[in-house]
């Protein structure tokens, strides 16, 4: 699936593929800012391949886009939980959000997450990564300790379970182009690879769609999701 929507200067693309999975628990949600043509994005990723899982991937893009911009991201994920937590199941997911400011200085992109869903700044050349997963594997990076490729898998904050301090910040200032994506596409492919496909003209077709269309024939075997904002 892909859409492209555009306001004046921006533009955005989604596309989202189950890959081998039998669920696609991966959700998007972009909605107007407050000028009405800047966008807040979010990406979900459910946890685990269940209907419970897409279920609250869902509600939680709903209700992080939903969330007025002026109160900023980390508010919009605690929204998320709340929303996940009334669902009444135990399904879960990890979040990105991405809400525009503006100040005194001109203003950008504020961003906050939990879990491994992920969040790169474009400037036209180079994607920049913005985001620190929360896994196990990230962790023991951190302590200078081997790791296996199983921890990259498992989340240490979730939707569900994230305190406000778990909750990773992040912000970007000026006109920044951003990718948000989940572990089907950024753990199927290399950096140099995501670069290349987001670099080339958008008149040869929608690069958020290569970008999934790549990490599946490249082996993904979780859904793969991208949304892609460029100016």
């Amino acid at each position: 699936m892909t859409l492209m929507e555009h306001r004046n200067r921006i533009n955005w693309e989604t596309a989202t593929d189950p890959g081998r999975r039998r669920i696609n628990a991966d959700a998007l949600a972009v909605r107007p800012g407050w000028d009405s043509m800047t966008p807040v994005l979010a990406l979900a990723d459910g946890v685990g391949d269940t209907r419970t899982a897409a279920d609250a991937a869902r509600v939680a893009v709903d209700a992080a886009t939903s969330t007025v911009p002026a109160r900023g991201p980390t508010e919009a994920i605690l929204a998320a939980q709340r929303a996940v937590l009334a669902l009444g199941h135990t399904g879960d997911a990890v979040l990105v959000v991405a809400m525009p400011f503006a100040d005194q200085l001109g203003g950008g992109y504020r961003i906050a997450w939990v879990g491994d869903a992920r969040a790169y700044r474009w400037d036209g050349r180079t994607l920049t990564r913005l985001t620190t997963d929360h896994t196990v594997a990230e962790y023991f990076r951190r302590q200078g300790m081997e790791t296996t490729p199983w921890m990259e898998h498992m989340v240490t904050a979730s939707v569900r379970s994230a305190r406000p301090q778990d909750i990773g910040q992040v912000e970007v200032r000026g006109d920044p182009g951003l990718l948000l994506c989940s572990d089907g596409v950024y753990g199927a492919l290399d950096l140099a690879t995501m670069t290349a496909i987001v670099a080339r003209p958008a008149r040869f077709g929608p690069r958020a769609q290569e970008l999934v269309a790549t990490a599946i024939d490249r082996g993904a075997t979780d859904n793969a999701t991208a949304l892609l904002l460029t100016h």
